[in-house]
């Protein structure tokens, strides 16, 4: 993995509103690195290459193992921004020595990368970075968990604007997880259950004041911060509808709201909630997570490169210098 920081890094579906996002942001971070736009559409793919610069587009057909590339072709890193239901994009990586990082997957949906992985544990670098956002709820959480002694209970509400659902990829992935989705998973009292009955829903507050229902949800958020901390009940809940930006007449924005019940270091106990907006959407928030992800994998970050193995995004990405990132590129985080 040495040489692959020198490699360019495959897009796939960088031509869609968040993978052209992703695409601009890591650009901006990192001007020499050479990038690949893979799409159905090569001509849609060529002009977001045209656009950033030192890039290429590509077509890719993910029926195919070679996904429709030159033989000769080579990687750093593949990155696809869809739900790859053939996994051809995870065996290419595979296959080639690229670093994969994956970001459409529900915790149902586990069983088939994690297979491949265990088949070739020392082939690369495979991160599951399918949380919120990829990223954005886990990483200040555990950042905020640092101020606590003991934490009890973690409670995050996201809120997706239904004018900010992306492209047909971004809309077909959030039909099949959350309409063809068994329940949510949640930690309740220490154990892992699929939420029914009374624990399907629950009433929150959101940013601006509104009170309203917010539906369970399991993004890798859920496994990820139960592995990380000790607290006994863990749970994620959705609003998808109208964002408190929109409701002011602005354009829609991006809300995570994450509330923290426990005892904080200087003694004090009881619950601190903190607020995550960003005025643009989740776009933006969304590109830096898998701006980060790329980075470690690559070892552009100045660190080495990340070694073969099976990774949350958290094991190899510092929270500090994630929420770090998220800031830089527009996203606002209070206390309240």
């Amino acid at each position: 993995m040495t040489t692959n920081r020198h490699k360019p890094v495959l897009i796939i579906g960088g031509s869609g509103i968040v993978g052209s996002t992703a695409a601009r942001t890591l650009r901006q971070l990192y001007p020499e690195l050479p990038i690949t736009i893979g799409g159905r559409d090569l001509a849609k793919a060529e002009a977001v290459a045209k656009e950033i610069g030192n890039a290429r587009g590509a077509a890719i057909d993910l029926d195919r193992i070679d996904l429709g590339l030159p033989a000769g072709d080579s990687f750093g890193a593949v990155v696809p921004f869809l739900k790859d239901e053939t996994l051809n994009s995870l065996k290419y990586a595979q296959a080639t020595g690229a670093g994969y990082l994956s970001i459409s997957s529900g915790v149902f949906e586990l069983g088939p990368e994690t297979a491949f992985y265990i088949h070739k544990p020392t082939a690369v670098p495979v991160v599951m970075a399918s949380s919120w956002l990829a990223g954005v709820a886990t990483f200040p959480t555990l950042r905020f968990a640092k101020e606590f002694s003991r934490i009890d209970r973690i409670e995050i509400t996201a809120v997706l604007d239904e004018q900010d659902m992306g492209g047909p990829a971004a809309a077909a992935d959030f039909e099949r997880l959350t309409r063809t989705a068994p329940r949510a998973l949640i930690v309740k009292d220490g154990k892992f259950v699929w939420a029914a009955d009374e624990d399907a829903s629950r009433t929150v507050v959101t940013v601006d004041g509104v009170e309203t229902r917010a539906i369970g949800y399991s993004p890798f958020d859920v496994l990820s911060l139960a592995a990380a901390t000790d607290a006994k009940s863990i749970r994620f809940d959705l609003i998808y509808g109208e964002s408190a930006n929109r409701r002011r007449g602005e354009h829609f924005s991006t809300e995570t709201i994450i509330e923290i019940t426990g005892e904080n270091k200087d003694g004090r106990t009881g619950l601190s909630r903190y607020e995550l907006v960003h005025p643009r959407g989740q776009a933006p928030v969304t590109a830096v997570g898998v701006t980060l992800g790329i980075e470690r994998l690559l070892g552009l970050d100045g660190k080495a490169p990340a070694a073969p193995g099976l990774y949350l995004p958290e094991v190899l990405i510092d929270p500090d210098h994630a929420v770090r990132r998220f800031q830089e590129f527009g996203l606002l985080i209070a206390e309240k």
